[in-house]
């Protein structure tokens, strides 16, 4: 299959002719380009905790005005911290009432990645813009039922890919496309941590609810291959396994796989939750760069073959990706990182997933 057919054919798939021309968003009044937009976090979990909130009080357009989530006992403390008054809490069985709520703009989905299909298709369905957190839902299918959602509704629909939004990555990826160092040849990739969730409960332990190193870590170098190559893959081979099956016997704790590229070019890529690995690496015909570590929530930063630094930015990740997505809503432009970003990957891990459980078979996309 030649690579104009593949990408075509991914292309039609993910809706991107219909969504070229509804990246606007005609059922939905657009906020004037001064006004503040609200944004409900729908899942209070450990990200939104510890990032989201804290990034949404440094942004400039756009800030944290309600919440949704299905544990009650957390309601009072996020209220009393965010100001947050009672007409916009929600529960994820009341979130499609939030259609009546003009304070609320936004819906950011931060609950686990088996939720994500179920929560943001209710949120297009009430006529909000939807920020959904990686990897975007569980399957391709979901994936294209959340972008069509978006799509019927007239609603933005953006992926929370923080490191498209991240300078250096900007500039590596601006380096592919100016073959700056040459024509990119290969690419080498790798995020994963070495630890394990304190509560047996937690969701990256969970098959149903999307743990796993794979889904959790493995769509940052899957990403990272596409960006810094600006191509997709055409094939794939991988393998998951665990290491502590007492902690992970539902899910992989590590995931490696190999993306075949058009061309010749090949992205070699590797999840973990048993390992500390944070790296890109990119070569080129006439030299190369590489980000070290390439996905942290700060400190981002790399070198190039001539000597070129590329220092860390001390901008707030999370706060510059939402003012991003913010302005693409106000403005009425595509987002930087739309929904058939998340697709794309998704079909890759299950490609992997694929391949892992046919003894790491070449698996074609």
């Amino acid at each position: 299959m030649s690579d104009s057919l593949s990408r075509r054919e991914f292309l039609e798939r993910a809706g991107t002719t219909v969504a070229a021309s509804t990246v606007g968003v005609p059922s939905v009044l657009l906020p004037d380009r001064d006004e503040v937009l609200g944004v409900a976090l729908c899942g209070l979990g450990n990200y939104a905790k510890t990032q989201l909130a804290p990034g949404l009080q440094k942004t400039e357009h756009c800030a944290l005005r309600g919440i949704v989530t299905g544990s009650p006992e957390k309601i009072p403390r996020w209220q009393r911290r965010y100001d947050i008054p009672d007409t916009n809490v929600y529960s994820y069985d009341t979130l499609p009432e939030i259609s009546k709520n003009a304070a609320l703009d936004v819906v950011y989905v931060v609950t686990p990645p088996g939720l994500h299909a179920r929560d943001a298709i209710k949120a297009a369905e009430a006529g909000k813009h939807v920020w959904c957190e990686k990897p975007m839902a569980m399957t391709a299918s979901e994936c294209r039922a959340v972008i069509d959602a978006a799509e019927k509704n007239g609603v933005q629909l953006t992926v929370g890919y923080r490191m498209q939004h991240e300078p250096n990555t900007q500039t590596i990826i601006r380096y592919g496309e100016d073959e700056t160092y040459g024509a990119v040849t290969s690419v080498a990739t790798a995020a994963g941590y070495d630890g394990a969730p304190p509560d047996p409960d937690d969701w990256r332990r969970d098959a149903e609810r999307g743990g796993g190193a794979l889904y959790d870590m493995g769509v940052y170098p899957i990403n990272a291959a596409r960006y810094a190559t600006g191509m997709e893959p055409v094939a794939v081979t991988g393998r998951t396994w665990s290491e502590r099956d007492e902690i992970y016997s539902e899910v992989p704790e590590f995931a490696e796989f190999t993306l075949e590229f058009p061309g010749g070019v090949t992205a070699t890529g590797t999840a973990s939750f048993g390992a500390s690995m944070n790296y890109l690496k990119v070569e080129c015909t006439e030299g190369g760069y590489q980000l070290r570590p390439f996905q942290a929530y700060s400190g981002v930063q790399g070198t190039t073959s001539d000597g070129t630094r590329l220092p860390p930015d001390p901008t707030d990740q999370q706060a510059r990706q939402m003012d991003n997505d913010a302005r693409a809503i106000k403005n009425d432009n595509a987002p930087l990182v739309p929904g058939r970003e998340g697709l794309a990957d998704v079909r890759v891990v299950r490609a992997i997933m694929e391949s892992s459980a046919n003894d790491g078979a070449r698996v074609e996309l």
